[in-house]
């Protein structure tokens, strides 16, 4: 039988164990199939009499032939209300979302309801109930790991606590512990469920964050500088030969709301709903539209999202980003519900970007330049800086008069997931083409370079907290004129 529309979906396998039958392509057992042509006959051999496997094939044949039919003639969604009647929801929280089932099954794990849970990859770490004894973590590297090295009676004091929202140890520390890490890579190895988890939980998080953070001290506040007026002037490249783009990117976290860790599934839809209320508020040469990801429901103007087409662009850009696909991330509790309650706002100039419900409730993003080549707008950091400060601004506007605000601390600066990222959460960069400069073998030693390709440098600020944005700011323009000096 010919089913090209039907067995193309990644539910179709399922489909056919649930209906009692069997799909095998052309040439048999374990073949592949040849233009969407399935050989489909009953799974059952035993158990059942010869009437029944019969019936079973006629009845599920038909049923195959009219959703191939409906689907063919424009009524998909009524051909998998019917399916999903047999197969159960597709969709969360109580399934995985058609575009979820494409991918392997380790990510999978972690896209439901439940906390990712996944033998394959050693993400096996509880968080529903603290366990009893902290696992082995002498092959760990990590700055959680190294902590509990040094104080190993602190799990003890810390496993019992819980923030107001719920939020335990083993939410905290899971991706620590089912990610070993790399002896030579030393990752942060904690995140944040919610904005009381860096108070509850302080005994942990300071010595984490001063590690991380170049000895940033309990008692350190943190500078917020937001004065557009201060931006140095320097021209970053006056031969117009080397820059091709700029960047100012951070995080934000709405309060009232639990972190991407830990929120739910109702909570993530509230979340979306006023960020992106803030968002759509915004005019001028920051208006814009909000789509979200391809396949979500939670947003009633673009019920399934933005097209697939439309994604990859995006996405192919650098734009946008994906599903998660490292254990890090699966078992920090950032995939949960993909992809629903995520998206982006992209203004219409599209040189502001702001990320809906990834790592942190908000990205934004103000960039321009062109890629290709050196353009006098890829130049203007000063520009890029002061649109990435109003749409912070438009939408922390919109935020105090709905009674919310974002999350901040005169300590920590901006609250964020990972504390890798607390203080100002800022970027700076830019992206230049140096290819005398960069060819030098100490050259990855002189700045801090994110990627070098091809001759292109990533030039970027390092430093989260301790630092004002606009020392971070300034910091960036410094350097890149210093590199365009140097390769002239």
């Amino acid at each position: 039988v010919q089913l090209p529309l039907v067995s193309g979906q990644p539910y179709f396998k399922n489909l056919m164990g649930k209906m009692g039958l069997q799909a095998r392509g052309t040439g048999g057992v374990d073949s592949a199939s040849t233009g969407g042509t399935w050989d489909i006959s009953n799974a059952d051999r035993i158990g059942k009499g010869e009437v029944q496997l019969c019936n079973t094939l006629i009845e599920g044949a038909a049923k195959l032939v009219k959703w191939e039919n409906m689907m063919e003639t424009g009524q998909r969604s009524a051909a998998e209300t019917a399916i999903f009647e047999i197969i159960g929801p597709q969709y969360p929280p109580q399934g995985l979302s058609l575009g979820v089932q494409k991918l392997e099954g380790w990510i999978q794990a972690g896209c439901g309801d439940t906390p990712y849970h996944c033998p394959e990859k050693g993400a096996t770490f509880p968080v529903d109930v603290v366990p009893a004894a902290l696992p082995d973590l002498s092959k760990h590297s990590s700055c959680m790991a190294d902590f509990f090295k040094k104080n190993p009676d602190m799990y003890d004091k810390l496993k019992d606590k819980k923030t107001k929202n719920g939020v335990n140890l083993a939410h905290i520390i899971k991706t620590g512990i089912d990610n070993p890490g790399h002896p030579h890579i030393k990752t942060v190895g904690v995140v944040a469920g919610d904005e009381e988890s860096y108070e509850v939980f302080k005994e942990l998080f300071e010595p984490i964050i001063s590690d991380r953070h170049n000895g940033y001290g309990v008692n350190d506040t943190q500078p917020t500088d937001l004065d557009i007026s201060k931006i140095s002037d320097i021209d970053i490249d006056p031969f117009n030969k080397y820059v091709l783009t700029t960047r100012v990117r951070t995080g934000r976290s709405i309060r009232g709301f639990r972190l991407p860790p830990t929120i739910g599934f109702e909570e993530r839809r509230s979340l979306e709903k006023v960020a992106v209320k803030g968002l759509l508020n915004m005019s001028g040469d920051l208006k814009g539209d909000y789509y979200p990801l391809h396949g979500s429901q939670s947003y009633g103007p673009k019920p399934n999202g933005m097209s697939e087409a439309d994604e990859e662009s995006l996405r192919s850009m650098g734009n946008l980003f994906q599903e998660p696909d490292s254990t890090l991330l699966l078992a920090s509790g950032m995939g949960r519900h993909w992809p629903d309650g995520r998206g982006i706002f992209c203004n219409d100039k599209r040189n502001l970007f702001v990320w809906v419900g990834e790592e942190d409730h908000l990205r934004i993003v103000s960039m321009q330049g062109d890629r290709g080549k050196p353009t006098p707008e890829g130049k203007m950091i000063k520009e890029v800086f002061a649109r990435f400060i109003r749409a912070c601004d438009s939408v922390q506007a919109v935020l105090k008069a709905e009674g919310s605000d974002f999350m901040h601390s005169a300590h920590h600066g901006w609250i964020l997931t990972c504390p890798s990222n607390l203080g100002t959460g800022l970027r700076a960069g830019t992206m230049v083409k140096l290819p005398i400069l960069s060819g030098r073998p100490d050259f990855k030693t002189i700045f801090h370079i994110e990627k070098v390709e091809s001759e292109i440098v990533d030039l970027l600020t390092d430093i989260q907290k301790g630092q004002s944005e606009y020392d971070k700011e300034v910091r960036d323009i410094q350097h890149g004129r210093k590199m365009a000096d140097l390769n002239h």
